[in-house]
């Protein structure tokens, strides 16, 4: 369980790095035009996942491990998201000319933005202040 709770922890410091990126300028000027823009985002995806895992390795049970699968496969599914919007994007302008095709890559294009940009960061925050919430509940009894 102790591995279980430091790989929250981090997922959600990363978080937070993540969104200070976008909202504080300092930190922003250091991050963006660099690699290092890309690096939180890489090791919050891969700590999502590390979560999924160990919660079904520790045999978490109940609503607890609901919200932590919420939190894991957010944070995963995030960086997927994004990849699959960028790659309909491009496969977009190549099938242009194709009408039908065109719509359809394009509505899926929009449903992996939609997907990244608004439900896995609400799926995250829901996953986090659930979990938050029973580790306490369970480390108070």
């Amino acid at each position: 369980m102790k591995k279980l709770t430091i790989t929250f922890w981090a997922l959600v410091g990363t978080f937070l790095v993540i969104m200070s990126e976008f909202f504080i300028p300092l930190v922003n000027e250091l991050f963006i035009g660099s690699i290092l823009f890309l690096l939180p985002f890489i090791i919050f995806s891969l700590l999502g996942i590390i979560l999924i895992v160990l919660t079904l390795r520790e045999k978490v049970e109940g609503i607890l491990k609901k919200f932590l699968m919420l939190t894991g496969a957010s944070a995963g599914g995030f960086f997927l998201s994004v990849f699959l919007h960028n790659a309909f994007y491009a496969l977009g302008t190549i099938t242009n000319q194709i009408i039908i095709l065109n719509y359809l890559v394009e509505a899926i294009n929009v449903g992996f933005f939609i997907i990244a940009i608004f439900v896995c960061p609400l799926g995250f925050l829901i996953g986090v202040i659930g979990s938050v919430v029973l580790l306490n509940k369970k480390k108070n009894k």
